[in-house]
């Protein structure tokens, strides 16, 4: 008899009492789909921004005193064109441009394209360690000679637009869309070089103090120069942002990049960005 019991008083029971340990008492449940910020589309802007360059101004006069010294032993020798003569050079400097892009969405995944073009005015110039000249010159021997060499030059690039082609990815967190990049850069400006060796050949032992008088002694200037105007050059960028959706159409952004440029008369410089914007996307 109790299992008669048991079982009527079973089937008495209604099935939501026992639906709190048994799902599949439950029926089939509705879920709403997930809500993400939409940031498909087009989208354009402007910004501002401060730009810092440095420059590396090192390696820029060898190539030109080792074409100006090149009919002598003394180069062949001694290599003046490695000694150092120019150093870095900075430039800091505000700027303003604007953006143009494309957004492709999967839920909270972006994948995008963008143009930004930035303009500024940023001249680097190089710190200058001649030697001779307001410091003592170098005395070396070179085949059957004594030379007395003196270096000095000047170094210049300045920077006064560039434009960029960038690949983007983000995430989105509600309203805000964290993102990356990176790019391929395209600058314009001009930059200038200069050196001009001074130097004495003398035959004496020893070689110096000797007389410009007599055929002992001979004494040389080699000026020489590069440069060019309206410039190009090229680089390639990386960097990060955040942009803030303020309503569904309109969006702030904050930024920092950093640019490395192709070196150009073996200056080699490098651009570091922050910018504040604003958009619209369609």
């Amino acid at each position: 008899m109790r299992w008669v019991i048991c079982a009527l008083v079973v089937l008495a029971l209604p099935a939501s009492a026992f639906a709190g340990d048994f799902d599949v008492l439950r029926g089939p449940q509705i879920v709403g789909p997930a809500n993400f910020y939409n940031w498909s589309g087009f989208y354009f802007g402007g910004d501002l921004g401060f730009n810092e360059q440095q420059a590396n101004f090192s390696n820029a006069t060898q190539p030109l005193v080792a074409y100006s010294l090149r009919e002598l032993v003394l180069e062949e020798d001694d290599e003046p064109s490695e000694w150092p003569v120019l150093g870095n050079g900075e430039a800091k400097a505000a700027g303003y441009g604007g953006f143009l892009g494309y957004n492709m969405q999967w839920q909270d995944v972006i994948f995008g394209v963008e143009g930004n073009y930035t303009h500024t005015s940023l001249t680097s110039t190089a710190s200058v360690s001649p030697i001779g000249w307001t410091t003592p010159s170098r005395v070396v021997t070179a085949g059957s000679y004594g030379y007395d060499v003196a270096l000095t030059g000047t170094g210049r690039v300045t920077l006064t637009d560039y434009g960029e082609a960038r690949a983007r990815a983000g995430y989105v967190l509600g309203n805000f869309l964290p993102y990356g990049f990176v790019g391929a850069v395209i600058g314009g400006g001009s930059y200038s070089i200069t050196t001009l060796a001074n130097v004495t050949q003398s035959t004496l032992t020893p070689p110096f103090p000797c007389t410009f008088n007599d055929s002992t002694c001979q004494n040389f200037n080699f000026p020489d120069s590069v440069g060019q105007n309206n410039a190009l050059f090229y680089g390639v960028s990386v960097g990060g942002g955040l942009d803030w959706a303020l309503t569904p159409n309109i969006f702030l952004r904050g930024e920092a990049e950093f640019v490395q440029f192709a070196p150009v008369a073996n200056v080699t410089f490098t651009l570091v960005k922050a910018t504040v914007g604003a958009g619209l996307k369609f």
